[in-house]
């Protein structure tokens, strides 16, 4: 949900270095709450403490605090590809709903984003196997030693449509997720009593955040149901997962039935406590990062503000300001005269 104004005065590497720097640190700061999460929807076996707070801190004493962030390298690791999939669908994606005059409404931007981002997490979904599996398995008795371990055994001991397990769960869940997100931004103008294109950054946080909620909430039973099916292996005996689920609407009966409908939103509370340091982290990291790119291209006095070198053309791309200046050094401004 986090989008940030383009910025030409930013190179594409540099925009895309900012972001992946950003979303690394977002994710390894709120790993433990993705790991309570994860836990809470799959489920603690016989014997284990219920609750995502009390299986986090079965965890931590029973693997160390290391194990509070299990799972979190392949999260990291799957951020370049997943970026760059998404804002290449988005672009294609957002030809698509464009008008004659070049217009995008509000509702077709975000099913725009909603179906890039759910073509990429279909192409980058193995890894989100993989985490789920690293996250269920116990470091002391580890099933997968690392990431290109569990990708081998879960192809050749469950086949490779073993790492596509709940795929489905995806593309259904983008449709709550989207009129989610949807509801939120439709009523941004009567939250904050001004218009949407002078919102403050600290407003554009915080209606990140409000739009996160709300779209998580609605779609989180799909989230739950496709954990599940993705913890599901013989390699985790001690977890209790002994229901084979032929499906996603047989998971979603077994887990109605066994443990009531709430069941479907196991975890919740762990998940929404992660929105708001996740989207602080990125914002502010993004921001610091893209202050350090602006310092080295010429455009600001300081790595740590945004004070404007004077005299600078803020309008030019950092290609177009190297050539002036580089111009400008040379001190070469007589036009040459033509040659036979």
């Amino acid at each position: 949900m986090a989008t940030w104004r383009r910025d030409w005065r930013l190179t594409g590497s540099q925009r895309l270095l900012c972001a992946g720097l950003a979303g690394a640190l977002s994710l390894s700061l709120t790993a433990p709450l993705e790991l309570a999460t994860v836990l809470a929807q799959v489920g603690p076996g016989p014997g284990h403490p219920q609750g995502p707070w009390a299986a986090s801190r079965s965890v931590w004493r029973a693997e160390g605090a290391r194990a509070l962030w299990k799972g979190n390298g392949v999260a990291c690791l799957r951020l370049f590809p997943y970026s760059v999939l998404q804002l290449a669908a988005y672009r294609k994606f957002i030809l698509l709903f464009m008008d004659e005059r070049g217009y995008v409404s509000q509702w077709s931007a975000i099913v725009a984003g909603s179906l890039a981002g759910m073509a990429a997490t279909i192409v980058t979904y193995p890894t989100d196997v993989i985490k789920t599996r690293l996250i269920m398995q116990n470091l002391l008795k580890p099933s997968y030693t690392g990431i290109s371990q569990a990708f081998c055994t879960i192809y050749h001991q469950e086949g490779f449509l073993a790492l596509y397990r709940g795929v489905s769960l995806t593309v259904i869940g983008a449709v709550p997720f989207s009129v989610g997100s949807f509801l939120v931004y439709v009523n941004l103008n009567r939250i904050w009593n001004r218009p949407q294109d002078r919102f403050s950054p600290l407003q554009n946080f915080a209606n990140s955040c409000l739009a996160a909620g709300v779209a998580q909430t609605i779609s989180y039973p799909f989230d739950t149901v496709k954990r599940k099916m993705q913890a599901q292996s013989h390699c985790f005996p001690h977890c209790g997962r002994g229901n084979n689920f032929s499906g996603a609407v047989d998971c979603f009966q077994q887990v109605v039935k066994a443990q009531g409908v709430l069941a479907l939103w196991n975890g919740l509370t762990a998940n929404l406590l992660k929105i708001v340091p996740y989207f602080g982290v990125m914002f502010s990291t993004f921001e610091f990062c893209k202050r350090i790119c602006l310092y080295q291209n010429g455009y600001t006095m300081s790595p740590l503000s945004y004070k404007l070198t004077p005299g600078v053309d803020q309008s030019l791309q950092p290609q177009e300001l190297r050539e002036l200046q580089k111009l400008l050094k040379n001190g070469n401004f007589e036009a040459r005269k033509p040659t036979l």
